[in-house]
């Protein structure tokens, strides 16, 4: 690309009055849009945790979400398919993905559970197999 040589005082201008707020942007990174789903709605992604790490991060996710009076939360956890439990005769097929994993912790710890009125699988629009959604409890 070539660099323009002279540049208008207005053009310049204009272009530093568009950086500060550029509308016509997409922020990938902001979860929130105008929808009024997604103002009740939390999502996080956990590909790459381990099950203690993803447990704890779980944890903080639904003591945050629920004092911040979320709706719901989502939950993509992967379908476990790149998991190595093959290869390890004494790990679990099942229980050491995180989707089998996430909802057992959440259900055997009573301070959790107590908050949660619901967990189900996702729709596919929201991650299919991949993901699971918990359902807050109102305060």
């Amino acid at each position: 690309m070539k660099k323009k040589e002279n540049i208008s005082k207005n053009d310049k201008k204009h272009w530093e009055e568009y950086l500060k707020n550029p509308k016509d942007v997409f922020d990938k990174d902001n979860n929130l849009d105008n929808s009024s789903i997604n103002n009740l709605r939390f999502k996080f992604d956990l590909h790459g945790y381990g099950l203690s790490d993803a447990n704890e991060k779980v944890k903080n996710i639904i003591n945050s979400c629920y004092e911040e009076k979320y709706k719901e939360i989502v939950l993509i956890t992967g379908k476990g398919i790149h998991s190595n439990t093959d290869q390890d005769v004494y790990a679990s097929k099942d229980l050491s993905k995180l989707r089998y994993s996430i909802p057992d912790y959440i259900h055997s710890n009573r301070e959790l559970s107590s908050k949660i009125s619901n967990i189900s699988s996702a729709d596919k629009k929201d991650g299919g197999e991949g993901a699971i959604i918990i359902k807050l409890r109102k305060l």
